[in-house]
């Protein structure tokens, strides 16, 4: 049984351990420091051996130095009425070891008392703490410290205030995990007739069960009188010879905490979540200058296809502005591009892209986690320009080869502005001759009665522009498909910044909030 026990704490110890990691820069809540806390006394608390330590609190005048003294068997601490008495904590041991040494160190308990080893007892340390309603706020303090540190509780009530609201909401409710390893103790029944007695044990145990401590055992004893000394002897005896009233404190402890870290854990199922990646994409890419790179890259190959196939002699036009993708410096993700920073409207749609994302992921999520997806949002928004700008500027934007019809229209233009050229010369060549009164001398060729010059000349120029007017459709018509693939081309590269620097963090965050709700499950259950 114990060594099931100690393997069911390290679980739990191993679960808390692990909900805490993942918490760690995450969760800025007090539940978490609770926690850390707790790792630390069960790993002291493991180191010092299987001694177990027994606490009698109470409030003053309850008699709980008078039963400290009727258990140790001599007067190791001080009765008294008047207010403060007991300020320190007094220890009575049972049995001798250094281990017992180290562990009063550990609690910080100075005054101690040693009896002869008892074989029933043999192990226990039995804890007489300050008043826990002492006028002197250090006293108090230090009750609310031991009591978190000792494995068993003994609290000590007494017929006069045994219903204390104080008591009870301060100390006995928030203790219904801790039931296992509690005793309540009502002291002073001397005081009371049989009758009295049984209803003021009625009643008592009553506000108990209604706090959840139905299986804390109730006893009523006398530390003047003895009565019920011996079957408190008795529970005490039994937990010391079962030696797991420490691996029970912490397994309580850890099972606590595992119970206040679920409060930041999800209670309903998750909703199915909403389709909102391509809205933040379309943000993304209207921030990143997407727009802005395909109208680029539609002039510049209508401007580059209309200089290929248009009139030889107007081409030099081109020079004249330059190339609207070249201004943007693209190429070269290392290199800042000349893209123009988003706008107010680009800005405030990213913002609001990010803000769906995180809403979405945040579904069913704690608050906790909601403040710091909203944190990681935040960081993300932060350092997205520069992502996206490298992104865009290092995208391949498509083949940029010259097509083939293109360079055999090139080809056909040069041959007609050869042709007109041709009957230029020819026809400057037959004013000449005309000139000198030679025109006879050679014959003029003729078509359909036109002569063959001028039909080259006419014939070549008018063929050039038409050719170059039908080619502008076709120029158009490639350019726009060039965009198209620009465009998908810089929205992959969108997406890509996108999974890598919006949603790969917030899916870390749901992530971590989903081991944690598991870590926290098992060490609560």
């Amino acid at each position: 049984m114990r060594r099931k026990a100690e393997q069911s704490l390290t679980e739990r110890l191993t679960s808390l351990r692990e909900a805490v990691e993942v918490a760690e820069g995450r969760l800025e809540v007090p539940e978490v420091a609770a926690a850390r806390a707790v790792l630390a006394k069960a790993g002291a608390r493991e180191a010092l051996g299987d001694a177990t330590v027994v606490a009698l609190a109470g409030a003053t005048g309850s008699g709980k130095s008078t039963l400290f003294n009727a258990l140790s068997g001599s007067e190791v601490s001080t009765p008294g009425v008047r207010r403060p008495t007991t300020g320190v904590a007094h220890a009575t041991v049972w049995g001798a070891g250094g281990d017992t040494d180290r562990l009063l160190d550990w609690l910080e308990v100075p005054r101690r008392h040693r009896r002869e080893p008892e074989p029933a007892l043999d192990g226990l340390v039995l804890l007489d703490l300050p008043d826990h309603d002492s006028v002197r706020l250090e006293h108090r303090l230090e009750v609310d410290r031991l009591v978190g540190l000792v494995d068993v509780l003994v609290w000590v009530l007494d017929p006069q205030k045994y219903a204390d609201a104080a008591v009870h909401e301060r100390y006995l409710a928030p203790l219904a995990g801790h039931a296992g390893v509690l005793l309540v103790v009502l002291n002073q029944v001397d005081r009371l007739d049989e009758q009295a007695a049984r209803a003021c044990l009625a009643d008592l145990r009553g506000l108990l069960d209604r706090e959840g401590l139905a299986a804390t055992p109730l006893l009523a004893v006398s530390g003047r009188t003895g009565t019920g000394l011996g079957e408190l002897r008795g529970e005490l005896a039994r937990r010391v010879s079962a030696r797991r009233a420490a691996t029970e404190r912490l397994v309580a402890d850890v099972r606590a905490s595992g119970t206040a870290l679920s409060a930041h854990c999800p209670h309903e199922p998750v909703p199915a979540r909403r389709p909102v990646v391509d809205e933040l994409v379309d943000a993304l890419s209207g921030a990143a200058g997407v727009p802005t790179v395909t109208a680029a890259v539609e002039r510049s190959t209508r401007r580059e296809g209309t200089g290929r196939t248009g009139w030889p002699l107007l081409r030099w036009t081109r020079k004249l502005g330059a190339d609207p993708l070249a201004r943007l410096h693209l190429g070269d993700e290392r290199a800042r591009s000349s893209l123009p920073a988003a706008g107010a409207v680009e800005t405030a749609r990213v913002s609001t892209a990010v803000r769906e994302v995180r809403e979405d992921v945040a579904e069913g999520l704690a608050p906790a986690w909601r403040d710091e997806l909203r944190r990681t949002a935040e960081d993300v928004e932060d350092r997205l320009a520069d992502s996206l700008d490298r992104a865009v500027a290092g995208t391949d934007l498509g083949p940029d080869r010259v097509p083939l019809w293109q360079r055999a229209v090139g080809g056909l233009q040069w041959l007609l502005l050869l042709a007109a050229l041709v009957g230029a010369v020819w026809l400057l060549a037959l004013v000449l001759l005309g000139f000198l009164q030679l025109d006879d001398v050679l014959p003029l060729p003729r078509v359909e009665g036109i002569p063959l010059p001028t039909l080259l000349v006419v014939g070549g120029l008018l063929a050039g522009l038409l050719l170059a007017l039908v080619c502008r459709p076709l120029v158009a018509l490639r350019a726009r498909r060039r965009a198209r693939t620009a465009e998908r081309r810089l929205k992959s590269a969108v997406r890509a910044v996108a999974e890598e620097e919006v949603l790969a963090p917030l899916a870390e965050v749901e992530r971590d909030a989903e081991r944690f709700c598991a870590a926290v499950g098992a060490a609560a259950r």
